[in-house]
């Protein structure tokens, strides 16, 4: 026999070896993985069923439905009283807009100064980030009464009210680093440290939630380990 042909044969083989062998891991291996999936699929069913059946569970989700029903009937009322924008307002609508929301932020403007549209550019970011801040701006020129009544001399000044009345005020950017090209977040952290708008984070309503979810499903699985 060819000393060649037999060589070529025996590698031929080999290689048939290779590639069977090959084949039979990744057989076993997608059959693994089938009966692994099926195995998480069964137990996430049983958990959900025997979660669904927990009092404790059902009372929580309840409970969290309603605050939120009730949160977003807060938000629909408050957007109603011009909430969640940076708008606009008459000196014959002033004292309404201050007198109809708990938290208000007035900006005392003029038209043609360059810092008072940089004040409007922080403000407008900030209005839909804090619907329980209702944020608000008044032309000055047309407003004479107002800025007499509050003593108005610098402009832009921004009022901040609470229930209607006049508290704190920021007059020019004195309060901000006294420069043109400060963050919108440095003016957003004053107005947190003054109260007038709330501090943002992760939702601590969401959190408090989901760790009594956990906290339950806990209590839930180790009651099914002790009842075996």
């Amino acid at each position: 026999m060819d000393p060649d042909s037999v060589k070529s044969t025996l590698s031929t083989l080999a290689m048939g070896n290779v590639m069977a062998a090959a084949a039979r891991n990744l057989q076993k291996e997608m059959v693994g993985q089938q009966k692994a999936q099926a195995s998480s699929s069964a137990n996430d069913e049983i958990d959900f069923d025997e979660l669904m059946d927990d009092p404790e569970l059902e009372k929580l989700h309840a409970e969290r439905i309603a605050s939120l029903k009730k949160e977003a009937e807060k938000r629909q009322e408050q957007k109603k009283q011009g909430h969640g924008e940076y708008r606009e307002v008459t000196e014959g609508d002033f004292l309404g807009e201050v007198t109809g929301s708990e938290l208000v932020i007035c900006h005392f403007y003029h038209r043609e100064f360059y810092r008072c549209k940089i004040m409007d550019k922080h403000l407008k970011g900030l209005a839909p980030k804090y619907l329980d801040t209702k944020f608000i701006r008044l032309d000055a020129e047309n407003s004479p009464f107002f800025i007499s009544k509050l003593a108005i001399k610098t402009l832009p000044c921004v009022i901040l009210f609470r229930k209607g009345i006049a508290g704190d005020r920021l007059v020019g950017f004195e309060d901000l680093g006294g420069k043109d090209d400060f963050p919108t977040k440095r003016l957003e952290n004053l107005l947190i440290k003054k109260g007038l708008i709330k501090e943002k984070g992760k939702d601590e309503d969401e959190e408090d939630y989901s760790d009594s979810i956990r906290t339950s499903v806990r209590s839930s699985l180790n009651h099914d380990t002790d009842s075996d």
